[in-house]
């Protein structure tokens, strides 16, 4: 067979040292990554090998010409003077595609126009004839590629992108391509978990390409295998025998290896999904072997005893790429949750394609790689669990001896009930703080709301093993139960991790299970589960006593109202008025609904869902108090711009005191634990601030008198 010396294979960004890697076992000589792909050299057999056998190239290019391109003429030059009559026929069919990169010739379409036009004409000038333009499945497919002052004609032996198998018979919105997956699987150990028997789970499997890729990997069968269209098939220079014979070497592969696929099952909570991947398993030959079904995440059901350790995969939904999609946090958590208490001795690799999601995962990747999903860039984290049985510790505790610091925490919480709880008794108080990390040991803070119970996790230092942090977490939520005597039913944990860039309101889960409790004679309406702050700032109880006592015969305006329990204050002080703004249309029907449980309602009681910062520049109406209590940090898609507390406070503060009547207040607060008041900036604007921060900290919050700043604003 006469050898070839050139060839180039094309892969997605990212993944050029694994393909030189998968070239290299193929028989490849003279690899050499490049963006975008992999040079090599070898014979023809070499690039049908990888045509046939690469799971992560897309195109396979045997070279055929480089040239200087400064300009489209010389770019028809160059194809005019190729052989082409020893590739094609006369009155065969082609197509040439073309790249663009650094090169003086900025339109790809018009290059390829070049190019096909000296193909053309080569024809005409040697035989009188031309061959056809066709755009599916020529008989040859040309690629151009334009550099800086250079070009590269090639012969595309692989036509199509060898990421489309064949097997894919329908897809699910924005699938996951198959090399990609692919090398997913290789980047995670799959062929070495595979051949130790292990399984794979894919809880988020979508149309199954996690799946069929992995069943692929282990049955030793060649992706081309399901192809029927190659770009060399109708080539002159094909050599069919040399291809014959590398099918049934990869057939006979395929029959042994179909014995040694391990357990593989996937799962989704979409049964059109679970239909679709049913539909691509049995089209690549793989209903026996893999195991798909309708599930959710929180269903799946944890690997049996005696079960070899396997792989976890999943490619879970990204969200939006400016800001975190608040619906896709609880999904995280629980895939964290899931793995870590459910999935012992197991590895896990998730595609990450949004940064912001992936602390609620709650899990530290011992690797990570990074891939590009299409634009999207990518990490593939890398997580595994510690051996032993998680759940079997873990519920073992409930009647085990406490450990010398559980001991102490038991002994400081019973101490709180003495003197917090009894406070709060002694005021008519039903929710409140009892316990904020009072051992560093056990970094947490307690919560009652009524006979319900929040304990919520600060994170924990870098510094600190995560094993032993959520063995520290695991003790201290028994020790809150069996100190409280609080059920299971009543007891709810979050784990509040400080990020930057993100909104105040972080959502959590989507049980939507609102319930009433109850501050003197006022009904607010939390909700413990969805979101890290549960609708009712324990720490405003003064703030909102304040408001209440301002407000007699006032119109009271709330911005960033949240759920408005600032206007239900208001109203229960006497306001002749109460207007509550906040963007979130949520927030807002909690809000309206607070204001009728506890008696107001009507046109005296406006609700509007605004930016507040644009609504300020706009209305002009008049108030005599003003609640401004803003998150430290918002971004969405509905708001014009950001909003930052630090930088922007002072302008807020001064729009909101135009609005104020002659005498009129603002009272501003905010959580932000740096913020710094702009006092000169205050000056400036003949404002006076008065700092009332530590009238406004309730008693149960004296351990941490950072938890507001709150001050009284005036106009000089």
């Amino acid at each position: 067979m006469k050898p070839v010396t050139a060839f180039f294979a094309t892969t997605s960004r990212g993944l050029e040292p694994v393909l030189a890697d998968e070239l290299t076992t193929l028989g490849a000589a003279d690899v050499r990554p490049v963006p975008g792909g992999v040079s090599f050299s070898g014979q023809l057999e070499v690039a049908y090998r990888a045509c046939l056998w690469s799971r992560l190239g897309n195109k396979v290019l045997l070279h055929l010409k480089t040239f200087p391109a400064g300009t489209a003429d010389e770019v028809y030059e160059a194809a005019r003077e190729v052989p082409w009559e020893a590739h094609l026929l006369p009155n065969g069919t082609f197509l040439v595609d073309s790249s663009v990169q650094g090169s003086d010739i900025p339109h790809s379409g018009h290059a390829a126009l070049r190019a096909k036009d000296g193909v053309a004409d080569r024809f005409r000038e040697r035989s009188g004839q031309r061959p056809f333009v066709r755009k599916v499945r020529a008989d040859i497919r040309i690629h151009l590629h334009l550099g800086k002052k250079k070009g590269h004609l090639y012969l595309d032996l692989s036509g199509e992108s060898l990421h489309r198998r064949g097997y894919r018979i329908m897809g699910t919105p924005a699938p996951l391509k198959e090399h990609l997956a692919a090398a997913i699987l290789l980047r995670s150990g799959w062929p070495e978990v595979a051949a130790s028997g292990g399984p794979l789970v894919d809880p988020m499997c979508g149309s199954g390409t996690f799946l069929i890729e992995a069943a692929l990997m282990a049955g030793d069968t060649a992706p081309g295998l399901f192809r029927q269209y190659f770009g060399f098939l109708g080539w002159l220079g094909h050599a069919s025998v040399v291809w014959t014979g590398l099918l049934e070497e990869a057939r006979a592969r395929r029959d042994t290896g179909f014995q040694h696929i391990p357990l593989i099952q996937g799962y989704d909570s979409d049964g059109k999904a679970v239909s679709v991947a049913r539909k691509n398993i049995s089209a690549a030959g793989l209903r026996e072997k893999i195991q798909v079904r309708q599930c959710q995440l929180s269903a799946i059901p944890t690997p049996a005893p005696g079960v070899r350790p396997g792989l976890l995969i999943v490619n879970p939904p990204y969200g939006q790429r400016m800001g975190t999609d608040e619906k896709l946090r609880p999904l995280y958590q629980a895939l964290g949750d899931r793995f870590r208490k459910d999935f012992i001795g197991w590895n896990m690799s998730v595609l990450l394609g949004n940064p912001e999601l992936k602390p609620f995962l709650g899990l530290r990747a011992y690797k990570r790689h990074t891939l590009y999903n299409g634009t999207i860039r990518c990490e593939l984290l890398h997580y595994r669990t510690e051996s032993g049985d998680w759940k079997k510790r873990h519920h073992q505790r409930d009647g085990a001896d406490l450990s010398a610091e559980g001991t102490m925490l038991a002994n400081r919480l019973r101490k709180n009930l003495r003197t917090i709880g009894k406070w709060a008794n002694q005021n008519g108080i039903t929710c409140y703080r009892l316990y904020d990390a009072d051992i560093p040991e056990y970094a947490v803070a307690v919560d009652l709301y009524e006979k319900s119970v929040l304990v919520q996790e600060y994170a924990a230092p870098a510094t600190i093993d995560p094993g032993r942090a959520r063995a520290r977490l695991d003790e201290a939520c028994l020790v809150v139960r069996k100190v409280l005597g609080i059920s299971r039913e009543n007891f709810y944990i979050k784990t509040r991790t400080r990020h930057r860039n993100l909104a105040q309101y972080e959502k959590m889960a989507e049980t939507g299970n609102w319930m009433e409790v109850h501050e003197t004679d006022a009904a607010f309406l939390v909700n413990l589960a969805d979101y890290i702050d549960t609708g009712l700032y324990l720490d405003h109880r003064p703030t909102r006593q304040l408001l209440r006592n301002l407000s007699r015969g006032r119109d009271f305006l709330n911005l960033f109202a949240y759920t408005g329990t600032a206007s239900v204050a208001a109203a229960l002080g006497g306001a002749r008025s109460t207007s509550t703004i906040d963007l979130s249309a949520t927030y807002l029907a909690v809000a309206r609904e607070n204001m009728r449980r506890n008696g107001f309602a009507g046109e005296s009681h406006l609700f509007l869902q605004e930016d507040c910062m644009q609504w300020l520049e706009k209305d002009k109406r008049r108030y005599d108090l003003v609640f401004l209590a803003p998150p430290t940090f918002s971004r969405s898609k509905s708001m014009r711009g950001t909003l930052d507390i630090q930088r922007d406070h002072l302008h807020l503060i001064r729009e909101c005191v135009r609005r104020l009547r002659p005498g009129g207040r603002v009272i501003f607060t905010t959580h932000f634990r740096k913020f710094r008041m702009d006092a000169e900036g205050l000056a400036a604007a003949r404002l006076k601030a008065e700092d009332i921060t530590r009238a406004t900290i309730p008693k149960d919050f004296t351990r941490n008198p950072r938890i507001h700043s709150c001050w009284a604003i005036e106009a000089l």
